[in-house]
């Protein structure tokens, strides 16, 4: 049996198009009340007064929480966190409004629409501070992160100055993105009910095992007191990854009023106390000799993150170790300004930095005059540059190869603006995908039982991206059961740990525990029916036993055969079961992890009035083994449509004078809809990486937006012959450079 990488069904997918499949806002209980979060509108002060009579006097209310009555917490709600898992919260203990959009009051009535409209009734009085909302301004008074994911915040190798001295051609300039914002189908929402001393929550998470942590430290009670449960997440992208206000808030309430309360946000509520994308800008100096060879690189990073949290953009981090530059300089510093904290989003620091490397890379070759992909194989990194150690598995040139001859790169006229159809200019770009293979020790137990099936589970959760279904695959060839007797359970704190679904780590660490485990009551099963006087496998050597199908069976006499169910009804009934952890050994100090691609866009520009079309996008990625060849292209897919949205549309508009996103809604927050997207071509190689687990499968979520809004910035560039540095690269850019 080998369905591991076959193109199955989804196995959750019956539930979720016949919608029985519950999501956290969806769950039923007796007595439910519902609560509506009230948010700061000034981005910087304090609360003076909440006046909360007329809501109050309401029917059906039952509880307003504010700063005045809400429960006070350990160490005034502000414990000592580990970041990111636990973020700093607003959790109604002081007056102190810090951006816009901030929580300041929740109101619990027993339905939604009368807490609605209590919510409404509020009358609040602030005391206006000055707000830190400039970006340039602020940014003179930028700080070092004390601490960054994926390295030290600063690094340098070689001589830097020298080596920028010693290009012949030279590039200099500045990249900057927008702020963004995640916006998941299932906004975030959760519901909380107290039995005791003890805390249910369902909640959209995407770490059941991290939730359960941070909410028992900012509630003061013991971990195993806090139960989460989340079975289905309609979409996270970094955003659900950490604890935000509102599920410590609806678990205040829960205890306040002696009765479950489910809070979900609005759609506008999305845009601060949740996390998003920070504004970046990054500084680039390259300079390389006549024949592409760089002799120095320098990345210099500020991005904004709160007044009260440091959050780091990692812009630079890739540039490290992409390409093969004897001389480098990388750097983050960070500008604090009234918004809420930023947050992981989807390849959060590759997004941004991708498109500033690969953008001036872009650059660079046209002042060669050289083929973008030959300058990238000039520089190409046979180990990793930054760390000295050998990759685990890298096919990036293969990536180059097969993109190019997909995509009909040789066609590719060099010159800007020498492509045409009438009035429509044509442009075609390309870039370098990358992300790092994360790994993290994970628990699953395999458990087989009198009926014949099998149950298989781990902490883990699905975010929509396919891992009920990717683990079932594994498991089942594990165990040698057919697909339909195997079924997976995740989403609950109280199943074995696994870590949190962020940094496309859930496969990498969560399916070699599941293997391992089904391994193991495979293994366990055959040892029973060996040892049972009244199996036809009696006495048999375990080495030539196996199962097929659910079947024990001899591998040299097809005869002698019994069921997996005979074999545990003769034993007693009881289940034979496998716990199992699986860690990482020595290989993160012997190799570097990393996944590659090559992004190839085309696009179509109206001459005329700049309007931008992507009719075609080819990309080719090295992941180590693929587990399932149709989730797996459809997560890279969404990668790329991500990156088309990222590159042309999305971008939170900040109002400098009010601290608030003037466009805080799907109205007006642009994503990409079905007519902005053409024909994408996904391919991947799927070779098994030899050493990072024992299915040879790195992660996958996030490679696939990074290089996309490079891709597509070069595109334009070669269309039009402007270099926009700007996301997102809009008409009215390509048409303001066009004419200056």
């Amino acid at each position: 049996m080998n369905t591991i990488g076959q193109p199955l069904d989804r196995t959750d997918g019956v539930l979720k198009v016949t919608g029985r499949a519950q999501y956290a806002a969806e769950f039923p209980a007796a007595h439910l009340a519902h609560a509506v979060l009230v948010t700061s509108t000034i981005p910087c002060g304090r609360v003076a007064s909440i006046d909360t009579s007329r809501a109050d006097s309401m029917p059906g209310v039952l509880y307003v929480m504010t700063s005045r009555n809400a429960p006070r917490l350990p160490q005034g709600g502000r414990p000592n966190v580990s970041p990111p898992a636990q973020r700093q919260l607003s959790l109604l203990q002081d007056d102190e409004i810090r951006y816009d959009n901030e929580p300041i009051a929740v109101v619990v009535a027993d339905t939604l629409e009368r807490a609605v409209d209590a919510a409404a009734k509020l009358r609040v009085v602030y005391e206006r501070a000055s707000p830190n909302l400039d970006f340039s301004k602020a940014k003179t008074h930028g700080h070092a992160p004390a601490s960054m994911i994926g390295g030290k915040a600063d690094t340098e190798r070689g001589d830097i100055e020298q080596g920028l001295r010693a290009g012949a051609v030279r590039i200099d300039a500045v990249y900057t993105t927008p702020m963004e914002h995640h916006n998941p189908m299932e906004p975030h929402a959760v519901m909380a009910s107290w039995d005791g001393p003890r805390l249910t929550l369902y909640d959209t998470t995407q770490g059941v095992a991290n939730a359960q942590r941070a909410v028992a430290t900012f509630l003061g009670i013991a971990p195993q007191d806090v139960h989460i449960i989340s079975p289905f997440v309609g979409g996270g992208f970094g955003c659900k990854g950490s604890v935000w206000s509102h599920v410590v808030l609806c678990a205040m309430a829960a205890r306040q009023v002696g009765r479950p309360v489910r809070l979900a946000l609005t759609r506008p509520q999305m845009f601060g106390p949740v996390g998003g994308r920070p504004h970046t800008e990054q500084h680039l100096a390259l300079a390389a000799r006549k024949d592409g060879t760089l002799t120095g690189l320098r990345h210099a990073t500020f991005s904004n993150t709160s007044t009260f949290e440091d959050w780091t953009e990692t812009s630079g981090v890739l540039t490290r170790m992409l390409y093969e530059v004897p001389n480098l300089a990388t750097s983050h510093r960070l500008v604090p300004l009234n918004v809420g904290t930023p947050t992981f989003m989807r390849a959060p620091g590759e997004t941004t930095g991708s498109f500033a490397l690969e953008s001036a890379l872009d650059e660079l070759a046209v002042a060669l005059k050289m083929d973008p992909i030959a300058l990238r194989l000039k520089n190409y990194a046979e180990i990793d540059p930054q760390e000295g150690k050998p990759w685990s598995s890298k096919q990036l040139r293969e990536c180059y190869r097969l993109g190019a001859e997909r995509f009909g790169w040789s066609e590719r006229q060099a010159a800007p603006r020498s492509m045409r159809d009438g009035t429509t200019l044509i442009g075609m770009g390309m870039a370098t995908a990358t992300y790092p293979g994360h790994r993290s020790e994970a628990a699953a137990f395999a458990r087989i039982m009198p009926d014949g099936t099998a149950v298989v589970a781990s902490g883990t959760q699905d975010l929509g991206t396919g891992t009920y279904t990717v683990m079932t695959q594994v498991a089942a060839d594990a165990l040698g059961f057919p697909l339909e007797r195997v079924s997976f359970a995740l989403g609950d704190s109280s199943l074995p740990h696994a870590p949190v679904s962020g940094g496309s780590q859930s496969v990498a660490s969560v399916s070699p525990a599941v293997r391992e485990a089904a391994t193991q009551a495979r293994q366990r099963l055959i040892a029973t029916a060996c040892a049972d006087p009244a199996s036809p496998l009696h006495a048999m050597p375990v080495n030539e036993v196996t199962v097929v199908e659910g079947w024990v069976v001899s591998r040299t006499d097809a005869s002698r055969r019994d069921p997996a169910a005979a074999v545990v009804a003769r034993n007693g009934g009881r289940p034979i079961e496998a716990h199992v952890t699986a860690k990482r050994g020595d290989e993160t100090g012997r190799y570097s992890f990393h996944s590659f691609g090559a992004v190839f866009a085309q696009v179509h520009v109206d001459e005329a009035l700049g309007a931008i079309r992507v009719p075609r996008i080819v990309a080719v990625y090295d992941v180590g083994r693929l587990l399932n060849e149709k989730t797996g292209k459809s997560q890279l897919m969404g990668g790329i449509v991500w990156g088309l949205g990222a590159a042309l549309e999305e971008a939170s508009e900040l109002d400098a004078r009010y601290g608030r996103f003037v466009n805080a809604n799907l109205a007006e927050y642009h994503v990409p809809v079905n007519a902005d997207v053409g024909t994408i071509d996904v391919s991947v190689l799927n070779v098994p990486d030899p050493h990072f687990n024992s299915l040879g499968a790195r992660g996958i979520g996030e490679i696939g937006i990074t290089g996309v809004p490079a891709a597509i910035a070069n595109a334009v560039y070669h269309a039009t012959g402007v270099r926009v540095r700007d996301l997102p690269i809009t008409l009215d850019k390509v048409l303001q450079s066009a004419t200056v």
